[in-house]
């Protein structure tokens, strides 16, 4: 059987007129399923039994469920995540003294093939449904409620996949997360993480949803960047700076440049030069991520000195800089490591 939150509003609606019902009764349904998360048909107490037992004759819902999940010593929570056909991904929550952020996946494994994530080394086996998506949120709001005492106050797509190769999906579970109907989140409070695809860049922009964009950028220049990321052949930076721009002049709002630092790679004064003037084409700021092994010995996380002068030149520059430090590298959970990983 379909699952019911395949339905639109209007789908709804329609549903209920065959089955000779008010259109109201879709409005009763809609609520539960996206302000109040529920995932029972036999639970909607505000329809009758007969209505309930007749829709579930049709209509299932297919709830995501935690398989496992792994605590980090610095309080980061790692869920691995099963969906209804037995396939895993993973979401974390990251608490700090003054919020607790969301971070979840998109795909079940990953279209793309960047050197440094372990993500990228899992087969794509299927995008994430849109009920998938808020499913991930919702749960992790909840876990933020029990051990935190506080809701969920923000979302980063930066879980397993590229959220632009699943577009369609990703844009509507943010609608859904964010309309009053839904979950009700501030828009300004969730970012989209991308490896940079410039169509669909400006799609989003255009889309007018009011989130943040981050771009996952590593290297500045063009050859180094499609060593790293060896997709980004067929996406060139000006191709990308051009859809940021417009990203920009759309919608006011200031790009984060995600960067990792590799020792022996992209450590050099002209890897922070070719940085800097990139950063100059666009408003923006940078983020650098303190990178965590994942196991080839091929990227290893820079000296303090070489990040430090990183720093130091953005700065100068009058670039914003802020460094992330590593959260839940104890269980993989951090930057690149979501990858499916058992633990005994």
């Amino acid at each position: 059987m379909k699952d019911i939150r395949v339905l639109s509003l209007d789908q709804l609606k329609d549903y209920f007129l065959t089955l000779g019902e008010k259109p109201f009764r879709a409005k009763q349904v809609y609520d539960w399923l996206w302000s109040k998360n529920l995932h029972s048909i036999d639970e909607m107490t505000n329809l009758s039994k007969s209505l309930r037992e007749r829709i579930s004759e049709e209509y299932t819902i297919n709830p995501v469920s935690v398989d496992q999940l792994q605590k980090s010593t610095d309080g980061t929570i790692k869920n691995g995540v099963k969906l209804h056909d037995g396939l895993l991904v993973e979401s974390v929550l990251i608490p700090t003294e003054t919020r607790t952020t969301a971070c979840v996946s998109s795909q079940v494994g990953c279209s793309l093939n960047c050197e440094f994530c372990a993500t990228a080394r899992l087969k794509r086996m299927r995008n994430l449904e849109v009920a998938e998506i808020v499913d991930q949120v919702a749960l992790i709001d909840s876990q933020s409620k029990m051990y935190f005492n506080r809701p969920l106050s923000n979302i980063v797509f930066m879980g397993m996949g590229e959220p632009m190769m699943n577009y369609k999906n990703v844009v509507e579970a943010i609608r859904k997360i964010t309309q009053p109907e839904g979950l009700g989140m501030s828009p300004r409070r969730i970012t989209v993480s991308t490896s940079g695809l410039p169509k669909m860049i400006k799609m989003l922009a255009d889309d007018e949803l009011r989130v943040k964009l981050a771009l996952s950028l590593h290297s500045a220049i063009e050859s180094k960047r499609n060593e790293i990321m060896p997709f980004s052949d067929k996406f060139p930076l000006t191709d990308i700076m051009e859809a940021l721009q417009y990203w920009y002049q759309k919608t006011g709002s200031v790009i984060t440049f995600e960067y990792c630092v590799w020792k022996g790679i992209n450590d050099g004064d002209e890897d922070i030069k070719a940085l800097i003037r990139y950063c100059k084409q666009v408003p923006s700021k940078v983020n650098l991520i303190q990178y965590n092994p994942i196991g080839d010995g091929k990227y290893d996380q820079c000296n303090k000195q070489a990040e430090d002068n990183y720093v130091r030149q953005l700065e100068n520059a009058g670039i914003t800089v802020m460094i992330r430090k590593s959260r839940g590298g104890d269980i993989d959970a951090a930057c690149g490591q979501l990858a499916n990983k058992a633990t005994d």
